[in-house]
């Protein structure tokens, strides 16, 4: 079984589509999959996708995008979210400073309430991170210090982020990037992480992997990234499919019962 650690079902490119979605994702071999609510009012609607579909858990958090324009999250509001049993982590939060959407300081304050929310809840992180390599490596560091577990996810970054997030026991998820014909330099770094710290992801709709780069990502295409994986990692598919399961549901532990 493969898993899909971090997608996005509740995205309009996906209106009308999930339950074939998931089916097509099953058929493929992905038993699991973590669709990912990025700003808190929404996490009604998406723990109720969640609960529709056996197999489909989700995360709760406010993506960097969205900090100024959501208002800055609470760790108790985090907290109770994640009371429920379908919610197994609490992101996508971190820095994005490749768009810039929200001011820098309320991205990273809001990233350090949502690594102190994980501590409470007992819940892992999700780290998005983009061209902000120095600070996301400080900010995990004064936070997190190795005592919360928490996944890099869609790494793009450097070297030095991938030593420091493995440093503090964080796992890094590689997502269709990894597939592409100009991204020599990550595959470099994957090959390079240890086998029992390595997820992999689609994060749909987006980022499709070859051989269907250009469509509409789904978590059915999770199986193109692992099989890309695992031989940088001079593995069998299928030695990696359980490798990286091991992994996913060592780090997303409410996640057992898709086990």
């Amino acid at each position: 079984m493969l898993v899909d650690s971090h997608c996005h079902l509740d995205f309009p490119d996906f209106e009308g589509e999930v339950d074939s979605l998931v089916e097509r994702a099953r058929e493929a071999g992905v038993g699991c999959m973590v669709t990912i609510c990025t700003r808190p009012r929404q996490a009604e609607a998406v723990i109720a996708l969640a609960e529709r579909h056996e197999g489909v858990f989700c995360a709760i958090g406010l993506h960097p995008h969205h900090v100024a324009a959501e208002g800055m999250p609470e760790e108790g509001d985090l907290v109770a979210l994640a009371s429920h049993p379908k919610v197994v982590g609490l992101g996508e939060t971190g820095l994005d400073y490749h768009y810039d959407r929200s001011p820098r300081d309320l991205q990273q304050e809001s990233f350090r309430r949502h690594i102190r929310a994980a501590a409470k809840a007992e819940l892992p992180f999700i780290v998005h991170s983009r061209n902000a390599d120095a600070d996301t490596a400080s900010i995990l560091e004064e936070e997190a210090a190795g005592q919360v577990p928490g996944v890099m996810h869609c790494f793009s970054s450097g070297q030095a982020l991938a030593d420091k997030a493995l440093e503090l026991g964080l796992y890094i998820s590689f997502s269709g990037i990894v597939t592409f014909r100009n991204s020599a330099a990550l595959r470099e770094i994957a090959a390079d992480v240890p086998l029992d710290r390595l997820l992999v992801e689609t994060d749909a709709p987006f980022l499709a992997p070859v051989p269907m780069r250009g469509k509409r990502n789904e978590p059915a295409y999770v199986v193109h990234t692992a099989a890309v994986t695992a031989g940088l990692k001079g593995v069998s598919d299928e030695a990696f499919a359980t490798e990286s399961t091991d992994n996913f549901f060592r780090l997303f532990k409410k996640a057992q019962t898709c086990a």
